[in-house]
């Protein structure tokens, strides 16, 4: 009796190591490198209620006159008005301010390698500038700019920009950092010379979004606006990201509800299936990956031609909605 007793402890303790082991080995990690190819355009688009919208742009009284500079916020709700956000607002003039924004020099997937010395601020812009790594893997040289400062709803951002023309996003977004469990609004994804010859309207397309995600499950949808389609007495209509500088803008109004503007006019908008609750910083950066959905990857001469390879962001002014005083 002794010892089948002793027999019995010893195969119940082998059965739950093994099942311990076995429990312990299917939920390790992911690889860094699993995680850098989970590029975020790829899941699906999640459906959610419509806004109060037409045509992609957001209802306005029939007065209304825009300001196709950009500078003007929307309209603010009764009782309510816009303050301005010092930390995250920057007209770019002098140096790089330190206290506001950091270089956070995370990578895309192969072949972006992002560098400090690919961003700065000079001649009354902040720049980020895509160079060749001639015989490296990572040969798309970039870099990232984010904010130290991070805000929630309701605010409005917005940012004057003029796009580097080479085969790759130039963005704007705001984020937390978290690719397993955050909250994202891409103000833009904007790529005016797609390599592909599979995105023809690319070169006038905002492309705008959200995601939404909790332990790796995605909610996404697009809010895109093509310029051509902006009012005909707007001075920017149908002219390209690279050609001149242009404002693109989003009004987080709640958990939900997200108004994108491209210059000084509604521009889409996206409605999220979850509850947005988390503060985000904002963020520019230049990165290409070879996929049709980015436009194709970007042509290495490209990235060695100055006049075309940097992306140029004049001001951002940043408000924060609060009750009228």
């Amino acid at each position: 009796m002794y010892l089948l007793k002793n027999l019995i402890k010893i195969t119940v303790i082998t059965i739950c190591f093994f099942c311990i082991a076995c429990k312990s080995e299917s939920q390790s990690e992911p690889e860094i490198e699993q995680i850098e190819k989970k590029l975020p355009n790829e899941e699906e688009l999640t459906p959610s209620e419509p806004s109060e919208e037409v045509n992609g742009q957001e209802k306005t009284p029939d007065n209304v006159i825009y300001d196709y500079s950009g500078k003007t916020p929307p309209i603010a709700p009764e009782g309510m008005e816009w303050e301005l956000v010092d930390e995250l607002t920057d007209e770019f003039n002098v140096s790089f301010d330190t206290d506001k924004w950091s270089k956070s020099l995370w990578n895309y997937g192969v072949p972006v390698q992002m560098k400090a010395e690919n961003s700065g601020v000079n001649d009354g812009n902040l720049w980020i500038k895509a160079t060749l790594a001639e015989g490296e893997e990572r040969w798309f040289q970039s870099s990232r700019i984010m904010s130290k400062t991070q805000i929630n709803y309701p605010m409005y951002t917005v940012s004057r920009i003029k796009g580097a023309h080479i085969s790759a996003y130039n963005t704007f977004w705001l984020n937390n950092g978290n690719i397993s469990n955050r909250n994202e609004i891409d103000v833009i994804e904007n790529n005016s010379n797609p390599s592909c010859d599979c995105q023809p309207d690319f070169p006038w397309q905002m492309n705008s979004q959200y995601f939404h995600v909790v332990d790796d499950d995605t909610k996404r949808n697009k809010g895109n606006f093509d310029n051509r389609k902006l009012s005909d007495d707007n001075p920017l209509k149908g002219v390209s990201w690279n050609e001149e500088y242009h404002t693109f803008g989003v009004w987080w109004k709640d958990a939900t509800h997200i108004q994108f503007y491209l210059d000084g006019e509604p521009a889409g908008s996206v409605v999220s299936a979850r509850d947005f609750t988390r503060d985000l910083n904002i963020i520019w950066d230049l990165w290409t990956v070879d996929a049709d959905w980015l436009g194709g990857l970007a042509k290495k001469e490209h990235l060695q031609d100055n006049t075309m390879n940097t992306m140029k962001v004049d001001w951002i002014h940043t408000y924060q909605l609060v009750e009228k005083k």
